[in-house]
């Protein structure tokens, strides 16, 4: 029985500038922090001169990766990838970039628990990781190439089953919405550009060996077995999206969406999903067909092959699609795989698309954006774009010869052709359109003096600092709002959408509520919305330090954390636990659900003390938590049925009862009392000194 299990004990340092690699005690340095977003923080904290922006040699990126990455925990495949953040480049904050595939559980196969990459290579390289094996490659030959092809050259040498994370044109070029992708469709959006600028073209790692559990075989087993029935489907939706004979309850929203009848349509021979009944585990897998709920049931389920996705992932939530035309009209591959706004974004380039070429361009536009290794910043970069086309912005801010060089009766009649230009000028950074749709939504509109109208329509609102509308005040309220707060980009955090959105009538919800947060108030009814109280300030901390937990544990927080389940018999009941019984039995440091989320909360504070610094301000109140007028603009009278709007002094309450939950003061400043319960004394001190300690 190993000792200790999870981690593999070692986490590899590059130094591409003088091209030594070392080898460093993950356990000595790192344990406090799990790995993940822990370890980037800790890294960024300890090693980057503060005034350092994205691009800056001492700038350094940190492949972070947690001790359940390749366990066989249920969803364990992510991948934290934490850096300088180019998006808000000449303003300096950390944030991270996430991506799914099985770069994770690969690295760890290989015995390396994260990378932390510093320096510039004098010339393009690339990183090889054989187990023990580390060596920088010359990837001169590779530069100038697409991920696609890049993966593959990667793999011709390593094998086919190495794993590569990888940029492409995007990245090189040092646009700031650059994508690091692996396994050709799983993107950490934002960070691509720090690759790009150390000249670092791509990782490839191969790994023969395996991660050691320190709780006996069986015990482990039976754990994930239980765990496997109270999973939902994409989201922790638990309920279907269709009536079914076993279920109680359903919802049109629901990505639960297996039912009789329903098709994976190309596969040889075609597999029919079923009822999917949470209570026979063989049909898990065919629970979350997002052909049909991305691309609509007609094109989805005739084009699906199969369901794909991450390491140790039961649900699947990548579709595999054939569709001929792609090769036949414009050169990629029949087949492509992604899910959600990998597919989304490519059709919001237009401002009318539909039937056919809007398919047509969901799978062609997947293929250019994960190609050139582009990020659409959820889809905010292409409503830019409309909105500046429709009101004439373009013709103003375009040099007149590139405006007529753009095709645009291609866009106007909806042909996914126009994407092949439309990509491309962007991943080259190519004339005044390209160098500005790559670069910061925000730092866009001010340049192109797009007015504040533009915000008007739900899928144009941004946050403080360009980021997207994404699970906020129209998801649940308060808590929504409270979350987009916290982070240097969109908040990346599902923990609370997952539960408003599980399908669950409002009845049941607010018993789970009452037993997870300690009142049936910290949850509403969706557009049902009531004014801020301090259990909705305990659902948002907790949903913030879920996210951190998962993200440096290297679970999916698309499907954690399971507050509800499928399971009528448990009254639609999850399991809050899961995380620290996967941790106990996994490493064999034995911790309570309480004991873990203080590990969280150890370091979301850390990442708020990091951006007071970079900031260099007492007040985060008013200068970090913005929050954009049209939350106090939008819709109805606030707390009227299908309003989201929401007064100005109920935001104010719901940033001091945060801040309380949080052991900040009233500034949004953490106290030398919370830093030092969460063993962060440095922090505090450092803070002190600054003149910046709460």
């Amino acid at each position: 029985m190993a000792k200790i299990g999870g981690w593999t004990g070692k986490t590899l340092r590059v130094n591409l500038t003088t091209g030594k690699i070392t080898a460093e005690d993950t356990l000595a340095k790192y344990k406090d922090y799990l790995g993940g977003t822990g370890i980037g923080y800790k890294v960024i904290w300890d090693e980057v001169p503060v005034g350092t922006r994205a691009f800056d040699e001492a700038n350094k990126i940190i492949f972070g990766v947690g001790p359940l990455a390749g366990t066989g925990a249920p969803c364990n495949g992510r991948t934290a990838i934490t850096s300088i953040w180019p998006v808000t480049d000449p303003d300096i904050y950390v944030a991270t970039g996430h991506m799914g595939g099985h770069f994770a559980s690969e690295l760890k196969f290989a015995g390396w628990d994260s990378i932390i990459i510093e320096g510039k290579a004098p010339h393009p390289v690339w990183l090889c990781i054989e187990d023990d094996k580390v060596e920088l490659r010359d990837a001169r030959r590779l530069w100038g190439n697409g991920v696609y092809r890049t993966t593959a050259e990667i793999n011709a040498e390593m094998g086919p089953e190495a794993q590569v994370a990888a940029i492409g044109q995007a990245g090189e070029n040092m646009v700031p919405l650059a994508t690091v992708i692996t396994g050709y469709s799983h993107s950490a959006g934002g960070v691509g550009g720090v690759m790009g600028s150390k000249n670092l073209k791509a990782i490839g790692v191969r790994g023969t060996g395996s991660v050691k559990i320190a709780a006996d075989k069986a015990e482990w087993k039976k754990l994930i077995q239980y765990a496997l029935t109270l999973a939902g489907s994409n989201n922790q939706h638990v309920v279907p999206n269709s009536p079914q004979p076993w279920a109680e309850y359903w919802s049109s929203g629901s990505r639960w969406t297996g039912s009789k009848g329903h098709f994976w349509g190309a596969a040889n021979p075609p597999v029919e999903t079923g009822t999917c009944d949470p209570h026979d585990m063989q049909s898990l897998g065919l629970r979350c067909q997002k052909g049909s709920f991305d691309f609509g049931r007609e094109f989805g389920e005739k084009h699906t092959v199969r369901m794909g996705g991450c390491y140790a992932c039961p649900i699947r939530c990548h579709a595999q699609m054939d569709y001929p035309p792609i090769e036949e009209k414009y050169g990629y591959s029949r087949y492509a795989a992604n899910t959600c706004m990998g597919w989304f974004s490519p059709r919001s380039v237009y401002a009318s698309i539909s039937g056919i070429n809007s398919s047509e361009a969901m799978l062609l536009g997947k293929h250019l954006c994960d190609d050139y290794g582009v990020w659409d910043n959820y889809a905010l970069m292409q409503a830019v774009f409309i909105y500046a086309a429709n009101n004439g912005i373009l013709e103003r801010v375009l040099p007149a010869d590139e405006y007529k060089s753009i095709p645009w009766d291609l866009w106007k009649n909806g042909d996914p052709a126009f994407l092949l230009d439309f990509y491309r000028r962007i991943a080259y950074r190519e004339g005044e359109l390209g160098k500005a749709l790559g670069d910061s939504t925000l730092k866009t509109m001010k340049k192109w003096n797009i007015p504040e109208d533009f915000y008007k329509t739900s899928k144009n609102k941004y946050w403080k600092m360009g980021h997207p509308l994404h699970h906020s005040t129209e998801d649940s309220a308060q808590i929504g709002l409270l979350i987009n707060l916290q982070y240097n980009r969109d908040a990346q955090t599902h923990s609370h959408t997952n539960f408003q959105n599980a399908g669950l009538p409002i009845e049941i919800l607010k018993q789970l509520a009452a037993k997870t947060w300690g009142s049936p108030d910290a949850v509403d009814a969706k557009g049902q919305w009531t004014p801020m109280n301090r259990y909705k300030a305990k659902a948002a901390k907790w949903s913030v330090l879920r996210k951190e937990l998962h993200d440096s544990l290297s679970l999916c927080n698309w499907m954690y954390p399971w507050v509800a389940s499928p399971l009528k018999e448990r009254n639609y009941e999850g399991d809050t636990a899961l995380e620290a019984k996967y941790f106990s039995l996994a490493t064999g440091i034995q911790m309570s659900e309480e004991e873990l989320d203080l590990v969280a909360e150890r370091i979301f504070n850390l990442h708020r003390c990091l951006t007071i610094l970079q900031m260099n301000t007492r007040d985060m109140r008013n200068q970090h938590d913005t929050v954009p007028d049209w939350v106090f603009e939008e819709g109805g009278e606030p707390f009227t049925p299908g309003s989201n709007r929401l007064p100005r002094e109920d935001v104010e309450l719901a940033k001091d009862l945060f801040y309380e939950e949080c052991g900040w003061n009233k500034e949004g400043l953490p106290t030398r009392a919370t830093l030092e319960r969460l063993g962060l004394k440095d922090a505090a001190d450092r803070l002190a000194k600054a003149g910046l300690l709460g």
